[in-house]
C-alpha cells in the first residue's frame, strides 16, 4: 500500500490520536491473550521463520523472504512459503500456480513462486496455509511466513523486522494516525532487524541488526527471459518507467543512478494494470519492476516492455545466521527439522 504522507508529520494526523489510542489498547490486549495462552496458536511441526514489519505498507519483506529462501537452500535447507495473499481472491487456503494469475494468489506471493524454486501457499489463515504446505510437500523442513508478525495464531521459532531505512517509523504514531501496527519497542523481542536501504530515519539499536541493499541485475524482456540487456545500455532511449509499488521512488532512483532519462509513471501498490494504463505510453520502452511484471504479463502489448530484477544483499550474512540459529533450533527442539 502506498502510504498517507500525513502520517510523516504530526498534524494532522494529531486528529486521529484518539482512535490510535483505541487501536493500541485492542492490539495489546489480543497479544496478551496469545502470551498467557488464553487464545491459542497453532505450532507447526517444523521452524516458522516470521519476516514481518511494524509498519503499514511496503518496507522490503518479499525480496528478504526471497533472499532467505536461496539461502537456506544453499544451507541444505527445503523451505516453504506462506502468505496471506494480499491483493488475491483466494478465501481459505491454494498452493500458488507459478504461471498465475495475480488477481488469484496475489502479486507477491507469484513473484516468490516464480523465482523461489520451493512451495508457495496462501491464505488469510496462515496456519493454516502451513499445515496445508506441509501436507501437500512433507520434505518441507522450514516455513517463511511473508508477513504475519502481528498473526498470532500461528507460532513462531524465529522474527524478523523489516525497517525501511528511508522511512524509518514516519511520525511514530500507531494506526490510524501513523504507520505503527505495533510501537517500536515491540523491536526488544524479536529475534533480528532488517534495515532496507541507507537509514536516512532514526533505527533503534538492535544486538542482531542486518542491512539490506536492493541491487539491480540485467533487464530481461517480459514473455522473453532469455533476452537480457544491460541497464546502462538503456541511456539515450525514450523510456516510460512505471512502477505500482509501496514506494515508486526507490525503483525510479534505481533507473537514475544508472544514468537513465525517463518519464516517471507512478502506480498505487498492487495496482491492477489495464491496457490502457501501457498503451497510453506510446512507443516508449518501458522498464518496470518484477512484482509489476506478473501483472502486466497477461497485457497484450505490442511494444517492449523490460523488467528490472533486484538481488538482496544483506550485511552480515543473513543467510549464515539464520541457518545457525534453525540448526540451534534442531538441537533442542524434536520437531522435523534438516
Amino acid at each position: 500500500m502506498r502510504t498517507p504522507k500525513f502520517w510523516q508529520s504530526r498534524f494532522p494526523a494529531a486528529l486521529l490520536l484518539p482512535l490510535s489510542g483505541l487501536f493500541g489498547a485492542v492490539s495489546t490486549v489480543r497479544r496478551a491473550l496469545y502470551r498467557s495462552g488464553a487464545s491459542k496458536s497453532v505450532r507447526l511441526p517444523v521452524p516458522v521463520v516470521v519476516v514481518g514489519n511494524l509498519s503499514a505498507g511496503g518496507a522490503g519483506k518479499t525480496p528478504t523472504v526471497r533472499y532467505l529462501a536461496e539461502a537456506l537452500r544453499q544451507h541444505g535447507w527445503q523451505p516453504g512459503i506462506i502468505s496471506r495473499g494480499y491483493g488475491g481472491s483466494v478465501d481459505t487456503v491454494a498452493e500458488v500456480d507459478s504461471a498465475g494469475p495475480a488477481g488469484r494468489f496475489g502479486d507477491e506471493p507469484l513473484l516468490l513462486a516464480q523465482t523461489c524454486q520451493c512451495p508457495v501457499f496462501v491464505g488469510r489463515n496462515r496456519a493454516a496455509a502451513g499445515l496445508a504446505l506441509l501436507n501437500s510437500h512433507p520434505h518441507v523442513d522450514v516455513i517463511l511466513s511473508d508477513d504475519g508478525l502481528q498473526h498470532y495464531r500461528l507460532a513462531r521459532d524465529i522474527e524478523l523486522v523489516v525497517i525501511d531505512g528511508a522511512r524509518g517509523f514516519d511520525n511514530g504514531w500507531l494506526l490510524p494516525a501513523g504507520p505503527l501496527r505495533e510501537l517500536p519497542e515491540r523491536l526488544a523481542s524479536v529475534d533480528a532487524i532488517v534495515v532496507n536501504g541507507r537509514a536516512e530515519a532514526a533505527i533503534p539499536a538492535h544486538a542482531n541488526r542486518f542491512d539490506m541493499r536492493l541491487a539491480p541485475g540485467e533487464a530481461y524482456l517480459l514473455g522473453s527471459p532469455d533476452t537480457r540487456r544491460a541497464l546502462a545500455s538503456f541511456r539515450g532511449e525514450s523510456i516510460a518507467a512505471i512502477a505500482g509499488i509501496a514506494r515508486p521512488a526507490r525503483f525510479f532512483a534505481t533507473l537514475r543512478d544508472a544514468g537513465l532519462a525517463f518519464d516517471e509513471h507512478p502506480f498505487p501498490d498492487h495496482y491492477d494494470y489495464q491496457p490502457h494504463d501501457v498503451d497510453s505510453l506510446g512507443g516508449k520502452t518501458i522498464l518496470t519492476t518484477e512484482k509489476d511484471a506478473v501483472k502486466l504479463a497477461r497485457l497484450q502489448h505490442n511494444g517492449s516492455i523490460w523488467v528490472i530484477p533486484v538481488a538482496a544483499e544483506l550485511t552480515p550474512d543473513l543467510g549464515a545466521w539464520l541457518h545457525a540459529r534453525l540448526n540451534a533450533l534442531r538441537n533442542t527442539d524434536g520437531r522435523q527439522t534438516a
